[in-house]
């Protein structure tokens, strides 16, 4: 029988960001980007043959959805030439399929609709939903007054959607100024992150090159740009797959008394850099980390 585990979605607050430099509007780029090197769209399908709308176990959330591939390789391939640093630092190939494993391995997990005896494998079920789980019909909890230049709009929900479940009416507004170069587009209508496909995966990666004070990007993390400080060296935060988990969850995941649902973001990982024949590296777990930003 089909089975499904409330999703373990990213849950720490994540402050205003540092965008990567850019001037041009996100939508308007159209660079050439690496992913092609890895992947390509028979590859997509053999890793995510139980994306979201298309699986042969349906959950009754999608029920109302039209049955059409959202979550395809043609709308990732997209959204990954608007960034073309993504995938196109570090020393070599390892470096970059490293972070091709590990950026797909937390999609995989914020998204995944598998449980321990799924078929064909846990680490086969990633990009499974669009939406939070348990939200699908809006949470009004991730909506912050505090943050004035990103006031949240009355009676929109800001919760998680998209590949790397982008929550928060700031994190909303700065994507959105971003990608559209008006912030209020998102503000105003951000169930448009999954209605747009590519605007869905523009999401994921745009919050995975930027970083998020006082943390780094999970790229410059993982293709190693990023520096540890005496604090963060002090602390357990050392270059590599463990560092980038605590940029996203690191108040849930990391740390002695982390969640048992760690496991299967490393378990991803460790899927991912087997398929594409790259080593974890090291510091691949931050079961010894601190999080980022505890004084």
């Amino acid at each position: 029988m089909f089975r499904c585990f409330k999703l373990l979605f990213i849950s720490i607050l994540f402050f205003p960001a540092e965008s990567f430099s850019q001037t041009i509007p996100l939508q308007k780029i159209n660079a050439t980007s690496n992913v092609s090197k890895y992947l390509n769209e028979k590859k997509w399908n053999e890793l995510f043959p139980n994306r979201f709308n298309l699986s042969s176990y349906p959950d009754s959330s999608h029920s109302k959805k039209p049955r059409t591939d959202f979550y395809s390789f043609k709308a990732f391939l997209r959204a990954a030439r608007m960034f073309p640093k993504f995938l196109g630092e570090g020393e070599d190939t390892v470096a970059r399929k490293r972070e091709l494993a590990a950026f797909l391995a937390n999609m995989s997990h914020e998204t995944s609709g598998g449980w321990e005896d799924a078929p064909g494998s846990y680490y086969r079920w990633g990009l499974y939903y669009t939406d939070e789980k348990g939200c699908e019909n809006g949470c009004a909890s991730y909506s912050d007054t505090s943050k004035k230049k990103y006031l949240p709009i009355a009676g929109k929900s800001y919760h998680g959607r998209g590949p790397l479940q982008l929550s928060w009416n700031y994190n909303y507004a700065q994507f959105s100024a971003a990608y559209f170069d008006d912030q209020n587009i998102l503000l105003q209508h951000p169930e448009k992150l999954t209605e747009d496909p590519v605007l869905c995966f523009a999401s994921a990666i745009w919050f995975w090159m930027t970083s998020q004070y006082p943390k780094p990007s999970c790229h410059d993390v993982i293709c190693g740009k990023w520096i540890p400080n005496a604090k963060d060296s002090a602390e357990g935060r050392l270059p590599g797959f463990g560092a980038v988990v605590n940029v996203i969850n690191g108040g849930l995941e990391c740390g002695v008394n982390h969640s048992d649902n760690t496991k299967y973001r490393y378990g991803f990982y460790q899927f991912f850099c087997k398929y594409f024949t790259v080593t974890q590296g090291d510091n691949a777990e931050c079961s010894t980390q601190k999080r980022f930003g505890v004084q």
